[in-house]
């Protein structure tokens, strides 16, 4: 019961005001007292819903983006000074919508307007889908929050790709600020 009543002090308001005018609120230093998790979502194509109902204010989910953490225990948080309320992510927290390179660097841009440069901080890391046994590109945005490379993102990576063979084994390598990642590799068999 007392999970509930902390539970209904969430305000969307009090986070407002509590994190307005700072764009990446300094989450990783506050440890509030959990209050319970709530019906709020973050879809594998980057869309946020609240109680089943897509947010449709962009205001809105760059603001709840801002206060993402996601801690060792697996789970995503939304973190203030005062609550940590638990969310439920179904793959990634981002999107990356776009690539650009800037000098020798890959810049990502995310669907809550986040730019990321890839480098050994924001690796890029491809992961196969047991399913569909297709690539699943995500880079590190920040703490350990990741972001889905959007399919069209990635064909525009592979483009950019250069081929390098090692032994028997053809791999697909882009380089960004002095770091080199891969894209995945196939056997010439």
């Amino acid at each position: 019961m007392a999970k509930n009543k902390q539970h209904a002090s969430f305000s969307l308001e009090g986070l407002l005001k509590q994190v307005e005018g700072q764009k990446y609120p300094p989450v990783d230093k506050w440890n509030p007292d959990f209050c319970g998790d709530i019906d709020m979502r973050i879809a594998s194509d980057g869309t946020w819903f609240y109680m089943g109902t897509p947010i449709t204010r962009s205001r809105m989910v760059k603001l709840f983006s801002s206060v993402l953490r996601k801690d060792s225990d697996g789970k995503t948080y939304l973190v203030t000074p005062v609550e940590k309320i638990g969310i439920t992510v179904d793959d990634a927290h981002f999107t990356v919508i776009r690539v650009d390179v800037e000098d020798d660097t890959l810049v990502f841009t995310t669907n809550v307007g986040d730019k990321v440069a890839v480098d050994a901080e924001h690796p890029i890391s491809v992961h196969i889908d047991e399913t569909t046994e297709e690539p699943r590109p995500y880079v590190r945005v920040r703490g350990n929050l990741d972001a889905l490379v959007a399919r069209s993102v990635f064909y525009e990576l592979v483009e950019m790709a250069n081929e390098v063979k090692n032994g028997a084994k053809t791999e697909l390598m882009v380089s960004s600020a002095g770091c080199e990642f891969s894209l995945g590799q196939w056997s010439a068999e």
